[in-house]
Order: C-alpha cells, then structure tokens, then sequence
C-alpha cells in the first residue's frame, strides 16, 4: 500500500531519473578530483595507441567556444547551466513514465550540474579524456561532457521513435 501511494506522486516517479542524474554527477566529480589531485595542468599519459589521459582546462563551452573570450562566459554558462537544470526537472516531474527521454535528460542534468559546479568552483572546466589517432586529435572532454552527449543522442533517438510511433 505504501509502494502504491509512492508511485503516484510525481516527486516518487521521478526518483530514478534524480537518482541517475546523482550518479553521473558523482562519477564526474570524483574522476576530476582525481585528475586534479594527481595531475597537473597540461600533463598528458598514455593509455592506448589512439586514447590518452591529460589534463587541461576549458574555459568555454564545447570545444573550447569562447574560451578566449575573457571571464564572461564562464558566467553566461554557469546561468545557462541552471536554467537547464530548473527545466529539466520540470521535464522529468511532467514525463517521468517516459523512460528513454527521462534517461537523456537525467544524463544530461547530471552532467550539466558537473560543469557548472567546475565553473563556480574553478573558473574552468576539467577535461582529461583524449582520443586521437593518425596526428589527428578530438577534443578532450570529460564524463559530464559523455553524459550530456549520450543524452543528446538518446533524446535524438526518443524523437524518432516517437515519430515512428505517430505514423
């Protein structure tokens, strides 16, 4: 009888995908800890033939965009990075039964928040995933960045689906 009250209320139902968006948050926080706690800033190890293990610092947002660009962004990001925050909590809190949204979005929030607890905290974001091969380099980016990718996709795929489903 208690589960069955629990399952109604929005906050409940919800639940899980706070609870992923927890996770990814986490995983993000304590992997850039470590790279902070052991790594210093432009220090690089190898790992395979085509990934590699760095640490750099990005003041912009995806690929380095506006990392030049002074101390501005790092405030126009920290806002856009709550703004998402309230709005995908009011997303999850609408459509918790929709499971493949709800998932982007939670790896989205999860990773999202992690950014922008670095902003605050650093005035940058840390990144140390690089993979490269033949000369060429990706940019480096971190597990927030993977999370709030992943989302994406997932979110891409939802809507697909979705529109599969309509016709």
């Amino acid at each position: 009888m208690v589960r069955a009250a629990l399952v109604g209320r929005p906050g409940a139902r919800m639940r899980p995908w706070l609870v992923w968006a927890l996770l990814v948050l986490l995983a993000d926080q304590i992997s850039k800890a470590f790279i902070v706690g052991y790594y210093q800033l432009g220090d690089a190890q190898t790992v395979t033939q085509f990934f590699n293990i760095v640490r750099v610092h990005n003041t912009g947002a995806a690929f380095s965009f506006l990392s030049n660009a002074g101390d501005w962004p790092r405030w126009l990001f920290t806002g856009v990075g709550l703004v998402a925050t309230v709005f995908i909590v009011w997303q999850l809190r609408a459509h918790p039964g929709q499971k493949l949204f709800c998932f982007a979005l939670s790896g989205i929030l999860g990773g999202a928040i992690g950014n922008v607890l670095d902003r605050l905290r650093h005035g940058h974001v840390v990144d140390f995933l690089q993979f490269h091969h033949a000369g060429w380099y990706f940019p480096s980016f971190n597990l927030a960045d993977a999370a709030i990718t992943l989302g994406v996709a997932c979110l891409i795929l939802d809507e697909l689906l979705r529109v599969r489903r309509g016709r």
